[in-house]
Parts: structure tokens; C-alpha cells; sequence
């Protein structure tokens, strides 16, 4: 099958705004564009029927709409439009298995609606088997403390636990796509043991920044061979993960995190830092699988 990026489609301005980020992802990928619209009640095509009585005209026309808005943004750009008889979690994740990636719409950062993404995108996000990424309806600009490294970059969560090649091929690829840095970012958490009455120990602090910038520079190494042309930035922040990486997202034109593939049975879908970025990072966010 033709390489693709697909993008859900509901009408939404925040699916809106997906498919205006997935037409420029798309287009600097050479990828055609995929815009999937799924809904159970879908009939056959019927011709010569007024619009009253097609049960498929609302589908057609949100199809048919961005489509138009698309082409007429990205006259090169080939896209094709999908409509769907299936429930659209099932058609996404159907669609996600066969894309380089899949773009959903996401809702606000209020305190409650920063919490409320919608009954399909969570879903698709989590077991989903290629990268999902993530769009605001709108993208706010980037705020007074905004790193001006960072703005319109990508950052990657690099835990070091375990393998990172699919999180790190997807972040260098992006950047070397728009032509942007890439910065590399890990957060830990200090030990009990880093902790004395007057503050934090800082013979024990340097000691483990220093075994963490180790680890990041190996696992970094063959990436930045095979990808010379990004320019790379590491950064340890000896705090909450989660926390480091949603701040040093702040301006940036997307956040890449990782999720497991496989997990315990109990556990979250998403990780802590996958979970603080989709609810709370401000810009589009990519959640990459991995083993």
C-alpha cells in the first residue's frame, strides 16, 4: 500500500485543524493524504436523491469541505477522500495500522477540558500500532518563558530505560522534514539520598546528571550519524519527568513522547510523561509506540 498520512475527520474544528497540520506534514513527507470520515449508518451511494433524504450528504460534505479547503492550500499535494460504514474507533485504528502516522483532533487545556479528549481519540491513541499525533484546534502562541532554542522545534521524552529507535527515528525524521532542531529531552527524579536538611546534595546531583548525560550521548550517537543535518540539543532536568518535558515543550511545533506497546495488564495505557503531554503540552503531540 501507498505510504500515507490519514487524518479523522468529524467536522470538529479540532479535526479541522488536524487535517491542515496532517496536509503540511504530508506535504513535506512527498505522502499522500488521507481524510477518513467513519460512521455506522453509511449507505451506498445513491444518485439522483435530494439532499433531505441522502443519508450520507452531512458525510459527504465534511469530506468533501476539507477536502476542497485542503486542495486549494496544497495544489500539489495528492489526497484522497474515505468515507467509512464503521464505528470510527475501529476504522482509525484500522487506518492507523496501515499510515506513517494519524492525526486527530484534540480538545481544549481548560482545568476540566484539558482532561476531555473526545471518546476516539484516546482509544486510537493508546493501542494504536504506528504514531498518533494530537492537534489543538488552535495552537497558542508561545508564552514569556519559552525557551527561543525550542520555539517551532520538535522535543522528544527520552526516558533511557530500554529500547528508543522507534521514538528517536520518528523525532530525527520529523525534524530533518521541516528542517528544525531537535531537542532531546530527559527528566529524572532526585533519590531520597540526594536530599540533606540545607537543600539538595550537590556532589550526589552532579553525580547522576553525569551518568544521565552518558547514557543520553550513546543513545544518541548513531542518530546523529545517520541524521548530520539535525541540529541536536540534550537537556537533563533533574525533576518529574512529566514536568520537565510539558515545560520544555512550551513554543515548540511538536512534542514526541513514547508509549509501550505492551503493558501490565492493571497499568495505565499511557505512561506519566505520554499522559501529562497529551492533557497538558500546548503544542501538536506525536505518541510514538514502542516494544
Amino acid at each position: 500500500m501507498e505510504p500515507v498520512v490519514t487524518v479523522g475527520l468529524d467536522g470538529s474544528p479540532e479535526s479541522l485543524a488536524a487535517a491542515h497540520w496532517a496536509a503540511d506534514e504530508a506535504e513535506r513527507r512527498k505522502l499522500t493524504l488521507r481524510l477518513l470520515h467513519a460512521w455506522p449508518l453509511l449507505v451506498p451511494e445513491q444518485t439522483r436523491i435530494p439532499a433531505e433524504v441522502d443519508q450520507n450528504y452531512w458525510a459527504n460534505r465534511i469530506v468533501h469541505n476539507a477536502r476542497a479547503e485542503l486542495q486549494a492550500r496544497h495544489p500539489g499535494l495528492s489526497i484522497d477522500g474515505n468515507l467509512v460504514a464503521d464505528d470510527a474507533q475501529d476504522a482509525l485504528l484500522q487506518a492507523a495500522s496501515e499510515s506513517e502516522m494519524t492525526v486527530l483532533g484534540s480538545r481544549g487545556l481548560g482545568a476540566i477540558g484539558s482532561y476531555f479528549l473526545g471518546d476516539i481519540s484516546m482509544p486510537v491513541v493508546a493501542r494504536a500500532d504506528r504514531p498518533v499525533v494530537l492537534v489543538r484546534a488552535e495552537t497558542p502562541e508561545p508564552g514569556p518563558q519559552t525557551d527561543p532554542r525550542t520555539a517551532g522545534g520538535v522535543v522528544v521524552a527520552l526516558k533511557l530505560h530500554g529500547p528508543c529507535d522507534d521514538l528517536l527515528g520518528f523525532a530525527f525524521g520529523t525534524a530533518a522534514a521541516r528542517g528544525v532542531p531537535l531537542r532531546v529531552v530527559h527528566g529524572r527524579s532526585l533519590p531520597v539520598v540526594a536530599y540533606v536538611p540545607w537543600g539538595v546534595d550537590h556532589d550526589v546531583t552532579e553525580g547522576i546528571k553525569q551518568d544521565a548525560q552518558k547514557d543520553l550521548s550513546q543513545a544518541l550517537r548513531p542518530w546523529r550519524e545517520k541524521f548530520p543535518g539535525v541540529e541536536v540539543a540534550d537537556v537533563i532536568a533533574l525533576e518529574s519527568p512529566a514536568k520537565a518535558v510539558v515545560r520544555a515543550a512550551d513554543g515548540a511545533g511538536l512534542l514526541v513522547v513514547g508509549r509501550r506497546k505492551h503493558r501490565p495488564g492493571l497499568a495505565p495505557l499511557l505512561g506519566p510523561v505520554a499522559h501529562a503531554a497529551v492533557h497538558h503540552a500546548r503544542c501538536p503531540i506525536a505518541v510514538v509506540p514502542h516494544d
